[in-house]
């Protein structure tokens, strides 16, 4: 297994020319350095290789070519798992995401992938087509939810009628209904539209979807802790994990916010093109 190492936790990662982890070439050598956290897999038992991020210090890169990604194996000197983090409080073992310290990590130059200054482009390669993937999970979970709500306002009882009688019970299932299928049908389509024009052309429908899918699946799964009253706040069912990763996925591969600016100036810029027609 292998984990990437993008994020940091001294700047705004939102935006990743922010980075301040560098990879200094030195000789036939690559030197590292810089502090990431929220990596992915780090903590995994069979993890043997961290992909590493980090700027190289060429003022006269385009801003977007002046990163790289450089294949580091775990056992490298310098190369120190700080501590594993703890996301609304729960464990992700063996998985694990945790922050990493690359202090003066030495690897060959034939350690980077693609080239100099093409971190950027490798990224994007991987994030976009990865997102549709959180969001197919997101579905599943919201859809698992709204199942167990169900169940439990069938089965039980408040003031002398079952919940799924109650008019505001039934508000929240309906609701949670439509927003399921509606992130469903949008995933269909970007789906679609990564098969046929390719992740890179696809990129708005990737980051509609992004957008979408974590706060709809926050949304329900709230709705069905609700519907549970205490029992939907403990590990007794998985929706507080569930909620947990709705909640984390609102800013994993990038926040709601940027996603949002991203639409947008698609948007525009396709509107225009139309007018100019």
């Amino acid at each position: 297994r292998s984990a990437f190492a993008m994020t940091e936790p001294d700047v705004a990662s939102s935006d990743a020319t922010n980075m301040q982890a560098t990879v200094v070439e030195d000789g036939d050598d690559l030197v590292l350095n810089g502090r990431k956290w929220w990596t992915s897999n780090a903590a995994h038992p069979r993890c043997e290789l961290f992909i590493f991020m980090g700027q190289v210090p060429d003022e006269s890169l385009p801003r977007h070519a002046r990163h790289s990604i450089v294949l580091v194996p775990k056992s490298a000197p310098g190369l120190n798992v700080v501590r594993r983090l703890r996301a609304l409080g729960f464990d992700d073992a063996p998985h694990g995401h945790c922050e990493v310290e690359f202090d003066n990590v030495r690897v060959p130059k034939s350690n980077i992938v693609l080239g100099k200054g093409r971190g950027f482009e490798i990224a994007q390669a991987r994030l976009g087509p990865g997102r549709i993937h959180h969001c197919m999970r997101l579905i599943g979970m919201a859809e698992r939810s709204l199942e167990l709500a169900c169940a439990r306002a069938t089965s039980r009882v408040a003031f002398g009628k079952p919940l799924a009688e109650q008019g505001v019970v039934q508000q929240q299932i309906a609701v949670s209904r439509t927003e399921i299928d509606q992130a469903r049908l949008l995933t269909l389509h970007t789906a679609s539209a990564i098969d046929e024009v390719g992740a890179k052309r696809a990129r708005k429908e990737i980051a509609m979807i992004k957008a979408v899918a974590p706060k709809m699946a926050q949304a329900v799964v709230d709705r069905c802790q609700q519907i549970h009253g205490g029992m939907g706040l403990c590990t007794d069912t998985p929706m507080a994990h569930f909620f947990m990763w709705a909640r984390a996925l609102r800013l994993a591969d990038g926040p709601d916010e940027v996603h949002l600016a991203s639409i947008a100036k698609a948007e525009l810029k396709e509107q225009a093109a139309k007018t100019l027609k």
